[in-house]
């Protein structure tokens, strides 16, 4: 609840909840989704508008191993349940795998420390062609210097290939969250411009909710969005009217 509360503060209007699994650790189960309504039974709302924040349900699986990723192919019911879904490579062999054949939305990149492999350009371009957005963990570079200058260098090597195609992500500690204009200029120092900055907290995230509606639906979804018009069309007058106002 205060993390949300955070959230709403600092200016999202979405969030999601992250289940993560880690095969090494121990022999873990995917379980079904904890429904929002039932931990914040009052959801705030967003401000500036009438909506409430939306929260979502997300599942990240750290994978070591290529036998790990049998699970995302199978046809799991709870896997269906959750709204994102992202994996979390620890080699090149799995980044590859992720990249090209797993159903997912979201590749995770370990930032925090020197990669053990480089990203290669046909692979990050054909998970950009599936609709898949790489995500960077930012909170390494706010509180430690050395994580800071890694964060940094990795990041801007994966600029260079991926063409801005991130989001990014926050731990759930309220104070390491930042705002989505704090974010988006830290991306700057990560090698995006400022249209890729700004779209990696807000039409990036938005597409990667969208590409998680597709993966539930058999074909795909259609997302409307409202234009508003502009203030010298709707002040316009048409010429004869001016004429006869004039005369």
């Amino acid at each position: 609840q205060n993390i949300l509360t955070v959230c709403f503060s600092v200016g999202y209007s979405a969030v999601a909840l992250n289940h993560v699994i880690d095969f090494k650790e121990k022999k873990q189960e995917i379980i079904k989704p904890v429904s929002p309504s039932e931990l914040f039974p009052s959801l705030p709302i967003v401000q500036g508008t009438s909506k409430r924040i939306k929260v979502l349900t997300r599942l990240t699986l750290i994978v070591s191993d290529p036998s790990h990723c049998n699970l995302l192919r199978s046809t799991s019911a709870n896997i269906r349940l959750y709204d994102i879904i992202a994996v979390f490579p620890k080699t090149e062999k799995l980044f590859h795998i992720a990249c090209t054949t797993l159903d997912v939305d979201l590749v995770c990149i370990n930032v925090t420390e020197k990669l053990p492999f480089y990203f290669r350009r046909p692979p990050v371009n054909m998970a950009i062609d599936r609709g898949i957005y790489f995500e960077l963990l930012y909170t390494p570079a706010i509180k430690d210097s050395t994580m800071r200058r890694y964060t940094i260098s990795n990041a801007i090597s994966l600029m260079q290939i991926c063409k801005g195609k991130v989001s990014s992500q926050s731990k759930n500690k309220p104070l390491e969250l930042r705002g989505p204009y704090d974010v988006a200029n830290l991306g700057l120092l990560f090698g995006l411009s400022e249209g890729e900055a700004k779209a990696a907290v807000s039409t990036n995230c938005r597409a990667t909710m969208l590409h998680g509606e597709t993966r539930k639906s058999a074909c795909g979804v259609v997302y409307t969005v409202k234009k508003p018009r502009k203030v010298e069309e709707e002040d316009t007058v048409p010429a004869c009217k001016k004429a006869k106002t004039q005369a």
